[in-house]
């Protein structure tokens, strides 16, 4: 089942529908007793998930007829989850954290394989396709991370790897928009990446159910727990490809970084998680290992006007063009002056 969460200019609030092929259905023109938007859904979604699969089913059949189906193409698509609760970005492809690593001439970490780890991102600035507005200092070394994200379905505390795969409601594209400059500067303080990272974290075009992704499955790593999934992973800029690799290189599943994630926390509904970059998955990574074959090699970054494309097998595409902010307004320029 796909989800899109959709921006209704009637009420003016973000609305909850179904898609089918390149229609959708509104979940509550479907049936009034469905929840109105995704935060609703995924707090009920054990009472509701059922009902709406069944619906799902009948629309594939071709045997609903009390809800009217829109065009897709009409639909001001928003974030599939609007208003997350938190977003946790993890780290869990090994070759992207080894030519990272790589690159700036430092030895692989033996943490690595140790436990997965994440940061959080300001999940005020989550959003869908469309427009990401950058300010200036945003575009020293904008970048994309081309990544999977989930989102926790029901509360949990403490959830072991082996169970964590039913905590997860979905699975989406996430673009990690990354502004290299002010990330590598904070970063020198030891305390993560944080300016650098909030402006803007896109992820969409809908939300993909877990019923969607069984033909797709593949085992975990050797030592590791949980479902993995056999997605091919691209990313373009202004329709030249950049990145590919696949979700099943994930060293750590999602249910080992739930587990981690949720211990002595609190895992609750709309929590968004991501994946961590894939390998080839940003310009950073792309970058570092051109140079170490060339010293001469000019470096790429995102700019006004590009346009950034995400497909993940089984999970769509997901576009995003950078736009810069009216405003003249710069950290660098500030910093510069003390």
């Amino acid at each position: 089942m796909k989800l899109i969460s959709y921006y209704n200019s009637t009420d003016e609030q973000d609305h909850l529908a179904l898609v089918h092929e390149d229609h959708y259905y509104d979940l509550q023109d479907l049936d009034w007793r469905l929840p109105g938007n995704m935060q609703l859904f995924l707090y009920a979604w054990d009472d509701v998930i059922e009902t709406a699969l069944e619906y799902n089913q009948l629309i594939k059949e071709g045997k609903v007829k009390q809800a009217r189906p829109k065009p897709l193409k009409e639909a001001k698509i928003l974030a599939p989850v609007a208003q997350p609760s938190s977003c946790r970005d993890g780290y869990a492809f090994r070759q992207h954290v080894e030519a990272a690593r790589r690159n700036r001439n430092v030895e692989m970490i033996t943490e690595f394989d140790q436990y997965p780890v994440f940061y959080f991102t300001n999940h005020n600035s989550i959003q869908g396709p469309g427009d990401v507005i950058c300010m200036p200092d945003h575009f020293e070394k904008l970048d994309y991370e081309l990544e999977v994200a989930i989102v926790i379905n029901r509360k949990g505390r403490n959830i072991p790897a082996a169970e964590a795969d039913s905590y997860i409601g979905g699975f989406m594209i996430m673009n990690d928009l990354s502004a290299r400059t002010l990330q590598m500067e904070e970063m020198k303080l030891n305390l993560g990446p944080a300016k650098g990272k909030d402006f803007a974290t896109a992820i969409g075009p809908w939300l993909v159910t877990p019923d969607e992704m069984e033909s797709y499955k593949v085992s975990a790593k050797e030592g590791h727990t949980g479902n993995n999934y056999n997605l091919e992973m691209k990313c373009w800029v202004n329709g030249n490809l950049f990145s590919q690799g696949n979700m099943s290189d994930m060293n750590w599943s999602f249910a080992e970084i739930i587990e981690r994630a949720s211990y002595g926390v609190d895992l609750l509904p709309g929590d968004v998680i991501g994946s961590g970059t894939v390998g080839t998955g940003c310009f950073l990574e792309l970058n570092g290992t051109a140079k170490l074959n060339d010293a001469n090699y000019t470096e790429q970054w995102l700019q006004e006007g590009d346009i950034v494309e995400m497909e993940i097998t089984g999970l769509g595409r997901l576009t995003n063009t950078i736009r810069k902010e009216e405003s003249d307004f710069s950290i660098l320029g500030l910093k510069k002056m003390v």
